[in-house]
């Protein structure tokens, strides 16, 4: 199934039909490096975004306690991005070594460097495994609930893969897993885990169903034939209502953690201003329906995208709020 490696050049020169044409892993990155790149997605960083956007919401709204942002604070969000970069790279390492002859069938993913042979599970396996440590390492900088997250998020990072095979929905599992930064991250800051912190985790699964699915329609065929599960297969034609549900339930359980996170002694304003930032993400997830064509796998392909910009669009305003 492809577990034999090409030969150095070769693999160095082959490319990946579902990354972005003309990424800096095939434009830059030493030829021997380039398989091992692959899998970790280093040639696409959408979902490294996706990763440590919900770390932003957790120290940006955590911050809005009334003590504000601390020193602290600049060192817990340069490593929680770089911890989403090793995180993702051996999360989807993983997928991958889980996945090879799943996605050997799929039109959009057989070039993917396992099935492609680029590299040979084992290497996959020691390279997933220098991720995994090299994150390590940040996490031991944080506080013990930090720590004691991030030990236990490694439970549905290493349950996800195997989500298709036996449920409908395993955009559940990758949004629990895709979302713990948002506990991790307002634990780091604020030595607990609150209310605010649920909600906002639980905002961040349901945003996480919205932008998967419309990512699972790129497959839904390939999908159907060789019978891997998803919502986009359980939804079919009724994936645009389903989609507005997520939307729906992103913004109020987002609205929901900003108006308990935020004490009522800082007044209207920090409020306000957090709101709105969730009113802009709102925005941009209504603009998102209404360019959407579910049966063009482009479209899917460039919606799914946008979720960075949708995800980042609260940020600044609960950064403001803080500040206020």
């Amino acid at each position: 199934m492809g577990d034999a490696p090409r030969m150095p050049d070769a693999a160095g020169d082959a490319t990946v039909a579902d990354a972005p044409g003309g990424n800096w892993v095939d434009r830059y990155a030493p030829r021997m490096a380039r398989p091992f790149l692959r899998l970790s997605r280093a040639d696409r960083p959408i979902g490294t975004w996706l990763l440590y956007i919900p770390c932003l919401w957790g120290v940006a709204l955590a911050a809005n306690d009334g003590a504000g942002f601390r020193r602290w604070d600049i060192w817990l969000l340069l490593s929680c991005a770089a911890g989403a970069f090793l995180m993702r790279g051996a999360g989807c390492t993983w997928n991958d070594i889980t996945d090879r002859r799943i996605d050997a069938q799929v039109a959009r993913t057989r070039s993917r460097p396992l099935p492609s042979g680029q590299a040979t599970v084992r290497q996959a396996l020691i390279w997933m495994a220098l991720q995994a440590l090299a994150a390590a390492l940040i996490l031991i900088s944080y506080n013990r609930v930090a720590i004691g997250l991030g030990i236990l998020s490694l439970l549905p990072v290493a349950i996800y893969p195997f989500a298709k095979r036996f449920t409908w929905w395993p955009q559940v599992f990758l949004g629990i897993a895709f979302n713990w930064g948002a506990l991790l991250a307002w634990a780091a800051h604020a030595g607990a885990v609150t209310g605010g912190a649920v909600m906002l985790y639980v905002a961040g699964i349901a945003w996480t169903l919205f932008y998967d699915t419309i990512y699972a329609h790129q497959d839904i065929e390939d999908d159907a034939l060789i019978g891997v599960r998803s919502t986009a297969r359980l939804f079919g034609e009724k994936s645009g209502s389903w989609l507005a549900f997520f939307a729906a339930a992103t913004l109020l359980f987002f609205a929901a953690a900003v108006t308990s996170a935020i004490p009522v002694s800082r007044g209207h304003w920090p409020v306000l201003v957090a709101l709105l930032g969730v009113w802009a993400m709102g925005m941009h997830l209504v603009r998102q329906l209404r360019r959407l064509d579910l049966n063009d796998p482009a479209s899917c392909q460039r919606v799914f995208w946008s979720n960075r910009d949708a995800g980042l669009l609260p940020v600044p305003f609960l950064a403001i709020a803080a500040l206020l």
